[in-house]
Protein backbone atom coordinates (compact mmCIF):
# COMPACT_ATOMS: atom_id res chain seq x y z
CA UNK A 1 0.00 0.00 0.00
CA UNK A 2 1.13 3.52 -0.88
CA UNK A 3 1.62 5.95 1.61
CA UNK A 4 -0.75 9.11 1.13
CA UNK A 5 2.06 11.37 2.64
CA UNK A 6 4.65 10.05 0.19
CA UNK A 7 1.95 10.66 -2.76
CA UNK A 8 0.55 14.02 -1.64
CA UNK A 9 4.62 15.49 -1.36
CA UNK A 10 4.88 14.25 -4.78
CA UNK A 11 1.92 16.16 -6.22
CA UNK A 12 3.22 19.00 -4.34
CA UNK A 13 6.74 18.30 -6.03
CA UNK A 14 5.02 18.66 -9.40
CA UNK A 15 3.03 21.72 -8.53
CA UNK A 16 5.97 23.85 -7.55
CA UNK A 17 8.19 22.67 -10.33
CA UNK A 18 5.02 23.73 -12.95
CA UNK A 19 4.55 26.75 -10.99
CA UNK A 20 8.35 27.97 -11.53
CA UNK A 21 8.01 26.96 -15.46
CA UNK A 22 4.88 29.05 -15.96
CA UNK A 23 6.60 32.22 -13.90
CA UNK A 24 9.74 31.52 -15.97
CA UNK A 25 7.88 31.69 -19.41
CA UNK A 26 5.36 34.83 -18.23
CA UNK A 27 8.79 36.85 -17.03
CA UNK A 28 10.57 35.61 -19.98
CA UNK A 29 7.46 37.24 -22.18
CA UNK A 30 7.06 40.58 -19.91
CA UNK A 31 11.07 40.96 -20.51
CA UNK A 32 10.99 41.25 -23.99
CA UNK A 33 8.08 44.09 -24.31
CA UNK A 34 4.60 44.65 -24.56
CA UNK A 35 4.56 44.96 -27.90
CA UNK A 36 5.99 41.15 -28.28
CA UNK A 37 3.06 40.19 -26.00
CA UNK A 38 0.31 41.81 -28.11
CA UNK A 39 1.64 40.55 -31.68
CA UNK A 40 2.47 37.01 -30.10
CA UNK A 41 -1.25 37.22 -29.24
CA UNK A 42 -2.23 37.99 -32.58
CA UNK A 43 0.19 35.25 -33.81
CA UNK A 44 -1.90 32.62 -31.82
CA UNK A 45 -5.12 34.01 -33.15
CA UNK A 46 -3.89 34.42 -36.53
CA UNK A 47 -4.77 37.87 -36.89
CA UNK A 48 -1.13 39.09 -36.88
CA UNK A 49 0.02 42.43 -39.26
CA UNK A 50 3.55 41.89 -38.25
CA UNK A 51 4.55 40.25 -41.06
CA UNK A 52 3.02 42.19 -43.73
CA UNK A 53 4.57 45.37 -41.68
CA UNK A 54 8.09 43.79 -41.99
CA UNK A 55 7.71 43.24 -45.87
CA UNK A 56 6.45 47.04 -46.89
CA UNK A 57 10.19 47.79 -48.07
CA UNK A 58 9.23 45.77 -51.11
CA UNK A 59 5.79 46.43 -51.57
CA UNK A 60 3.31 47.62 -54.67
CA UNK A 61 3.25 51.24 -54.35
CA UNK A 62 0.82 52.35 -56.58
CA UNK A 63 -1.44 56.29 -56.86
CA UNK A 64 -4.52 56.90 -57.40
CA UNK A 65 -7.09 60.00 -58.12
CA UNK A 66 -9.05 59.43 -55.05
CA UNK A 67 -9.96 61.06 -52.08
CA UNK A 68 -8.37 58.90 -48.76
CA UNK A 69 -11.66 57.75 -47.25
CA UNK A 70 -12.98 56.58 -51.13
CA UNK A 71 -9.80 54.74 -51.61
CA UNK A 72 -10.29 52.84 -48.87
CA UNK A 73 -13.78 52.03 -48.84
CA UNK A 74 -13.66 51.26 -52.92
CA UNK A 75 -10.76 49.26 -52.08
CA UNK A 76 -12.49 47.24 -49.41
CA UNK A 77 -15.44 46.92 -52.00
CA UNK A 78 -12.95 45.10 -54.24
CA UNK A 79 -11.47 42.86 -52.17
CA UNK A 80 -14.64 41.56 -50.63
CA UNK A 81 -16.10 41.31 -54.16
CA UNK A 82 -12.98 39.07 -55.28
CA UNK A 83 -13.44 36.54 -52.06
CA UNK A 84 -10.63 37.78 -50.10
CA UNK A 85 -10.85 37.40 -46.38
CA UNK A 86 -10.39 40.32 -44.56
CA UNK A 87 -8.82 39.77 -41.42
CA UNK A 88 -7.89 43.53 -40.12
CA UNK A 89 -9.29 46.60 -41.49
CA UNK A 90 -8.57 49.68 -39.70
CA UNK A 91 -9.25 52.91 -41.48
CA UNK A 92 -7.62 55.05 -38.67
CA UNK A 93 -4.73 52.91 -39.05
CA UNK A 94 -4.46 53.33 -42.77
CA UNK A 95 -4.61 49.84 -43.07
CA UNK A 96 -6.51 46.67 -44.43
CA UNK A 97 -4.84 43.10 -43.98
CA UNK A 98 -6.78 39.81 -45.89
CA UNK A 99 -5.99 36.74 -46.85
CA UNK A 100 -6.31 35.84 -50.43
CA UNK A 101 -9.18 33.50 -49.98
CA UNK A 102 -11.06 31.70 -47.42
CA UNK A 103 -8.91 28.88 -49.07
CA UNK A 104 -5.20 30.71 -49.38
CA UNK A 105 -4.27 31.66 -46.49
CA UNK A 106 -1.35 33.66 -48.01
CA UNK A 107 -1.20 37.39 -45.95
CA UNK A 108 -1.42 40.18 -47.82
CA UNK A 109 -1.92 44.29 -45.94
CA UNK A 110 -2.59 47.15 -48.05
CA UNK A 111 -1.81 50.65 -46.58
CA UNK A 112 -2.64 53.89 -47.06
CA UNK A 113 -1.10 56.84 -47.48
CA UNK A 114 -3.02 60.30 -48.33
CA UNK A 115 -0.91 62.40 -50.54
CA UNK A 116 -3.15 65.28 -51.00
CA UNK A 117 -6.92 65.35 -51.08
CA UNK A 118 -7.17 63.86 -54.85
CA UNK A 119 -4.50 61.34 -54.48
CA UNK A 120 -3.60 58.24 -52.20
CA UNK A 121 -1.12 56.04 -52.17
CA UNK A 122 -1.72 51.98 -51.84
CA UNK A 123 1.27 50.22 -50.53
CA UNK A 124 0.21 46.42 -51.29
CA UNK A 125 2.63 44.02 -48.45
CA UNK A 126 3.18 40.50 -48.62
CA UNK A 127 5.52 37.80 -48.17
CA UNK A 128 4.37 36.04 -51.25
CA UNK A 129 5.59 38.11 -54.57
CA UNK A 130 2.60 36.50 -56.72
CA UNK A 131 0.00 36.88 -53.56
CA UNK A 132 1.07 40.82 -53.70
CA UNK A 133 1.27 41.01 -57.50
CA UNK A 134 -2.51 39.03 -57.35
CA UNK A 135 -4.03 41.82 -55.13
CA UNK A 136 -2.35 44.93 -56.60
CA UNK A 137 -3.65 43.96 -60.07
CA UNK A 138 -6.53 43.32 -58.88
CA UNK A 139 -6.78 46.65 -56.93
CA UNK A 140 -5.26 48.70 -59.76
CA UNK A 141 -7.38 47.52 -62.26
CA UNK A 142 -10.84 48.53 -60.88
CA UNK A 143 -9.22 51.66 -59.72
CA UNK A 144 -7.64 53.06 -62.71
CA UNK A 145 -11.02 52.04 -64.69
CA UNK A 146 -9.21 49.33 -66.66
CA UNK A 147 -12.58 46.92 -65.86
CA UNK A 148 -15.58 47.38 -63.61
CA UNK A 149 -15.91 45.53 -60.37
CA UNK A 150 -18.46 43.19 -61.90
CA UNK A 151 -15.99 42.44 -64.90
CA UNK A 152 -13.46 41.07 -62.61
CA UNK A 153 -15.73 39.50 -60.41
CA UNK A 154 -16.76 37.55 -63.55
CA UNK A 155 -13.19 37.29 -64.18
CA UNK A 156 -12.06 35.73 -61.06
CA UNK A 157 -14.99 33.51 -61.06
CA UNK A 158 -14.22 31.74 -64.27
CA UNK A 159 -11.01 31.45 -63.05
CA UNK A 160 -11.49 29.61 -59.89
CA UNK A 161 -13.84 27.20 -62.29
CA UNK A 162 -10.99 27.07 -65.08
CA UNK A 163 -9.02 25.80 -62.15
CA UNK A 164 -11.81 23.12 -59.85
CA UNK A 165 -12.24 21.52 -63.29
CA UNK A 166 -8.24 20.93 -63.81
CA UNK A 167 -8.23 19.36 -60.39
CA UNK A 168 -11.02 17.17 -61.06
CA UNK A 169 -9.86 16.31 -64.34
CA UNK A 170 -6.48 15.57 -62.84
CA UNK A 171 -7.94 13.17 -59.95
CA UNK A 172 -10.21 11.09 -62.25
CA UNK A 173 -7.36 9.96 -64.13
Amino acid sequence: MLNPNFQNSKQKSFGHRLLFIIWCFAFGILMTGCATIEETTKGFAGVSTKVLEDNRKSAILKNFNYDYFTCYTTTLDILKRTYAYIYVQDIKKHMIAIYVSEYDTTPVGLFFKEIDANTTQIEVSSPSTYAKEFIANNVASVLDKKVTLDELEEQLRAKKQKEEKAQEDLANK
